[in-house]
C-alpha cells in the first residue's frame, strides 16, 4: 500500500462518517414532513364538518331574520293603523270637546255677568313676624 492509497481509505472513511452523519437529520427531517402532512390531514378532516355547520347556522340563522323582518314589518302596518286610529279619534272627538269647553266658559262668564259681577275680596298678605 502506498501513501496515496492510505489517504484515499481514510478519505473514503470520513466520506463514509459524513454520509453517517447527514443521514441522522435527513431521518428526523423526513418525520417532521410525515408528521405536518398527518396534521394538516387531521385539520382537513376536522374543518370540513366545521364548515357544514357553520353553513347549516348561517342558514338557520338567515331563515330566523326573514321572520323577525316579517315581524317588524308587521309591527309598522300595526303602528301605522294606530297612528291613523288615533288621529280619527282625536279629529271626531277633539272638536266638540273644544266646542264643549267654549260653551261651557261662555256660560259660566254669562253667570257670573248676571250675578252682578261681584268680585271675590282680596286677602290680605301676612306680615312675617322674626
Amino acid at each position: 500500500m502506498t501513501g496515496g492509497d492510505i489517504a484515499g481509505l481514510i478519505a473514503a472513511g470520513i466520506f463514509a462518517v459524513l454520509v453517517g452523519l447527514l443521514t441522522i437529520p435527513l431521518i428526523k427531517l423526513g418525520k417532521v414532513l410525515d408528521e405536518t402532512s398527518r396534521s394538516i390531514r387531521e385539520i382537513t378532516d376536522h374543518t370540513t364538518p366545521l364548515l357544514d355547520e357553520a353553513a347549516d347556522t348561517i342558514s338557520s340563522t338567515n331563515t330566523q331574520l326573514q321572520r323577525v323582518d316579517q315581524i317588524t314589518g308587521n309591527v309598522a302596518d300595526a303602528t301605522g293603523n294606530v297612528s291613523a286610529l288615533v288621529s280619527l279619534v282625536a279629529a271626531t272627538v277633539g272638536g266638540p270637546l273644544i266646542k264643549l269647553a267654549g260653551f261651557s266658559a261662555g256660560v259660566r262668564a254669562a253667570f257670573r255677568h248676571a250675578g252682578g259681577g261681584e268680585k271675590r275680596p282680596r286677602r290680605r298678605a301676612r306680615s312675617r313676624k322674626a
